[in-house]
């Protein structure tokens, strides 16, 4: 005989409830009941249920009703189906983890909109329309036609028409900036960066035995004049721009700067670099730098941090053919192509406007979220900006390398600077990224333990404290942005 357990007649009284016409549907009312005898310890993970006619005739109501009660647990992961051998108590879902993770720039949960129901449906419009062999066998890269006509259509609300035919679509900005790399630049080159910024961009350089070499800022980015001495002294192969949102200060800079810097690069005859990531979740932003330089700079857009990372898609817009050539064969040499299925998957979203639905409700969340950032970090709070993360510079007593211990010590993963920083330079502050957390309440209760963080002095003696004994420099000059924020 089986050594699993199945529940007898007289056990199924401790755990089935007397049905009642004024207690809702017959179907759910047996879904709760199964529910609070799991609770309460009357059903065991293992437990065997009685097969669906024999409950529904203990029970005197039809099959249909057990079924969707039974549908309805499994749905609240309290079944489980083995198939022939009948349906079973599932086992509790094991969190393996308790770390709260605001370290990762990811979209937070659409606000109104069911991200479930649009995977699905888009999933399955992919694949009644889509050839399924064509969705399982090798592309040629830079994207189908209907893959490039979608990204033209992203890129419109950034740059106005564009030809889709110098669109190519890739697996992911990382990849586009790494074929950039190897497609304008030789070994030994200079790649001119911001001194605080995307660290992608510096492991790709070093990876491929390039050096980056970083331009002074002030409170709107790049400086203009540091940037022309740089292209002067250095002769660098390409200049990194992340203009809107910067990663991780959350810097936007405004037109002017943008204009200035274009012209620089068009003068100096060097590539620029747009990675554009969050153009597109924040309020009102200028247009980009490839407006002022059509030419002269290559305009990067990826789907993962507006829309989702799974779909791993970029847009890249290089105007002139020979450069996109180039950049098709530095890329084929390490990325053959985007996985069919999720670039059929972004090119669906795209052309029937769910994109645009799903959009709008990461962009409605991400600023409830950063409000609450800034409600809750009043009075230390130093970022700018209105999307995934913010910048927090810290009070003298907490360096970077501390606080990130103190905040991993009760459950919080945060970023601090030096994993931004180009070479030497120090910066005394932590990037938080409010998107990474699925749910808004354990957002709340993280930040509300880093501002009581903030408020105390590290223990002394630690073990960090130690390590970073030498003084800090002094932040760079990021200025407060809560008394003159938008809504965003």
């Amino acid at each position: 005989m089986s050594q699993v357990k199945t529940i007898q007649d007289q056990h199924l009284a401790a755990w089935l409830p007397r049905l009642a016409g004024n207690r809702g549907p017959r179907f759910l009312q047996i879904a709760d009941a199964l529910q609070a005898a799991v609770a309460d310890g009357a059903l065991a993970p293992g437990d065997r249920l009685p097969p669906q006619r024999q409950l529904a005739a203990q029970l005197g109501v039809d099959l249909t009703t057990i079924t969707r009660a039974y549908d309805e647990a499994r749905r609240r992961q309290l079944l489980e189906g083995r198939g022939a051998r009948g349906t079973y108590v599932a086992a509790p879902k094991v969190h393996l983890t308790s770390i709260l993770d605001l370290s990762m720039n990811t979209p937070p949960p659409p606000d109104g909109v069911d991200f479930d129901d649009l995977l699905k449906q888009g999933l399955s419009q992919v694949l009644l329309r889509a050839d399924n062999e064509l969705l399982m066998t090798y592309h040629p890269g830079g994207g189908s036609d209907s893959d490039r006509q979608a990204g033209a259509t992203w890129l419109a609300p950034m740059l106005g028409q564009v030809d889709a035919r110098q669109v190519v679509v890739c697996p992911g900005a990382q990849a586009a900036i790494a074929a950039l790399i190897l497609a304008f630049t030789a070994p030994g080159d200079i790649i001119l960066a911001e001194p605080i910024g995307y660290p992608g961009l510096r492991d790709a350089a070093a990876q491929f035995g390039r050096h980056v070499v970083a331009v002074a800022t002030d409170q709107h980015g790049m400086l203009p004049e540091q940037l022309e001495h740089a292209c002067r002294q250095h002769r660098p192969g390409l200049i990194y721009l992340n203009p809107t949102l910067q990663n991780p200060t959350a810097i936007t800079m405004p037109a002017r700067r943008r204009k200035e810097l274009a012209a620089i690069a068009q003068r100096c005859q060097v590539i620029i670099v747009e990675d554009d990531p969050y153009w597109l979740l924040a309020e009102a932003p200028p247009p980009p730098l490839a407006t002022f330089a059509p030419q002269q700079v290559v305009y990067i857009s990826t789907l993962s941090k507006c829309l989702t990372p799974g779909l791993r898609a970029a847009f890249v817009l290089l105007r002139d053919a020979q450069q996109r050539e180039r950049f098709l064969v530095a890329l084929r040499s390490f990325a053959l192509m985007v996985a069919p299925l999720t670039s059929a998957l972004a090119t669906q979203w795209i052309l029937d406007g769910s994109a645009g639905r799903l959009l709008d409700g990461i962009r409605t969340e991400a600023r409830l979220r950063y409000r609450m950032a800034r409600d809750i970090l009043a009075g230390r709070y130093s970022g700018l900006g209105d999307g995934l993360h913010v910048w927090l510079e810290l009070p003298a007593y907490w360096t970077p390398a501390q606080l990130a211990q103190a905040a991993g010590s009760v459950g919080i993963a945060v970023t601090p600077a030096q994993a931004f920083a180009t070479g030497s330079t120090a910066v005394n502050a932590i990037r938080i990224s409010l998107g990474s957390t699925r749910d808004r309440g354990h957002l709340q209760a993280g930040l509300q333990r880093l501002s009581q963080l903030l408020a105390q002095q590290p223990a002394p003696g630690s073990s960090v404290e130690r390590a970073d004994a030498q003084p800090q420099p002094p932040a760079r000059p990021v200025k407060s942005a809560i008394g003159r924020m938008k809504s965003g």
